[in-house]
């Protein structure tokens, strides 16, 4: 156990770091790694006395996250293109930080911005936010594999476990409301918050989170899986695209190359949302994450992928088609969403717009034309671009269809999905691009349900090509300057200077 401390405190932690001013991102950046290892581990070695015996009845044992500040005193003229990397106002700011080695490059990016743009120091410090002993473990560790369920409430009286209180999306659904001088908001996520998600994603996916790329997938069916696993070793083995490695989950890894190993053991059982990552350099491959059905579980992953902050995530899934005049396996882009799934309800009003963003719409129009191998006017014979309408109930056809169809109608929806809203409008929310593109997979309104034959040959014929617009889409956005790509129209009045 640290040694460090006054036994008459009732309270043990490391002794305080106070905030120091930088003007070298990078120096700033290790500062926060070193702050919160040392913390960390500090927490660990506390626990491993608890565990020997060697505590004191009474001796509570605390360290807090790192944390990072900026002041901002006069306004000054900034890049009105950039969405980021910039305050709003003058003023001081302040987030917490937490696992900034996994974080190191979009912190840095970060950092680099506000110092560029203001002129000021930014100031590296330790916050007074509790770091809690879950949550100070590395992968693989965790508190439950060494400690008793039976005796949890004791464990309670000597370290600070996770507090839902502190973990709340405020920021980013723009209700925070701070205290008297409290600083404002400098990141959309806390460093609790950011945990908890972090934690989610292992459960949920089966994979480290150290391998989520920054260029998302999500779909809900296995055949896009096995499709997409196919694709990514061979463009391993010819060194195609310049990955690195695929990861599936329970992180298995199988590297590049025409000799490549593939090590881990297999799951004997399947995670919830099982991901798999085509990992290349600074995290700039393609993650493709199998959600399943239905909005809740759209919710659920977005909620936890959005603290990664990745570059883009899309929609790949199936529809029904509305309209006479599409056929099974034509494409919707959707430019509109009729959000009727309500998960998202509490945190973003339906009457929020949840707009196209240009260079989404762009790159997935021109990966159809790719792939497909048809020009511009040509594709308007396979796509077609408009409103798509999002439900909770799977089995909507079995309603009397009046009502609906006619609200459908006014709304010229074109086709009708249970996940795409969701994901968007989630997206739209944490200030990540998103994008859609769906495959007609049946039309209830016209009789063409979608029975175990029809739907094997049309999966037979058109999930390949499906897949193929995505990665093709997200290596065209991979392209584009990333301060293109964070548009401007995800961003509110007052916004946090991360992006």
């Amino acid at each position: 156990m640290p040694d460090s401390y006054s036994s008459v405190s009732p309270v043990r932690l490391p002794p305080l770091i106070p905030f120091s001013g930088y003007t070298d991102a990078h120096e700033a950046t290790q500062c926060l790694v070193d702050i919160y290892e040392r913390n960390t581990a500090y927490l660990r070695d506390c626990f491993e006395a608890f565990l020997a015996g060697n505590v004191p009845e009474g001796q509570r044992f605390r360290a807090c996250y790192p944390a990072m500040r900026i002041k901002v005193e006069t306004w000054q003229e900034v890049d009105t293109r950039l969405s980021y990397g910039h305050v709003v106002e003058p003023g001081t700011y302040m987030t917490t930080i937490t696992q900034p080695a996994l974080y190191f490059e979009y912190l840095l990016e970060q950092i680099g911005l506000l110092i560029k743009h203001h002129g000021v120091p930014v100031e590296i410090g330790e916050s007074d936010v509790p770091i809690p002993l879950h949550f100070a473990f590395g992968e693989g560790d965790y508190v439950e594999g060494v400690y008793s369920d039976a005796v949890s409430a004791t464990l309670r009286d000597y370290f600070d476990v996770p507090d839902l209180a502190v973990m709340d999306d405020a920021i980013v659904n723009g209700t925070w409301v701070g205290a008297p001088e409290e600083p404002q908001p400098l990141a959309p996520f806390t460093a609790p918050r950011v945990d908890y998600s972090l934690q989610r994603l292992q459960h949920y996916t089966a994979t480290a989170p150290q391998y989520f790329q920054n260029f998302v997938l999500f779909t809900n069916y296995q055949f896009y899986v096995d499709e997409f696993c196919a694709w990514a070793r061979h463009a391993l083995s010819t060194g195609q695209g310049g990955y690195t490695a695929l990861v599936e989950p329970g992180n298995v890894i199988t590297s590049a190359g025409p000799d490549s190993q593939r090590v881990g053991l297999a799951l004997e059982r399947m995670p919830q949302m099982p991901s798999y990552h085509l990992v290349r350099e600074n995290h700039s491959g393609i993650t493709l994450i199998n959600i399943g059905v239905g909005p809740s579980n759209a919710k659920t992953i977005t909620d936890h992928v959005a603290v990664l902050r990745p570059s883009a995530w899309l929609m790949l899934g199936h529809c029904a088609g509305l309209r006479t005049t599409q056929r099974l396996g034509d494409y919707v882009l959707a430019h509109g969403y009729v959000r009727e799934d309500q998960v998202l309800d509490d945190d973003l009003p339906t009457w929020v717009p949840v707009p196209p963003l240009a260079e989404i719409q762009v790159a997935l129009e021109r990966a159809v034309a790719d792939v497909a191998g048809l020009s511009e006017w040509e594709l308007k014979k396979i796509m077609r671009t408009g409103t798509v309408a999002s439900l909770h109930n799977r089995n909507w056809e079995l309603r009397d269809h009046h009502e609906p169809v006619r609200r459908l109608s006014q709304s010229r929806a074109i086709a009708l999905d249970m996940e795409s809203a969701t994901i968007a409008a989630n997206g739209f929310r944490f200030r990540v691009p998103y994008g859609t593109l769906l495959c007609v997979s049946d039309k209830p309104l016209h009789g063409e349900l979608k029975l175990p034959g029809m739907a094997s040959q049309f999966y037979r014929t058109q999930v390949e090509q499906h897949l193929h617009i995505g990665i093709r889409a997200l290596e065209l956005l991979r392209d584009m300057p990333q301060e293109r790509l964070h548009s401007r129209k995800l961003r509110s009045f007052i916004e946090t200077a991360f992006k």
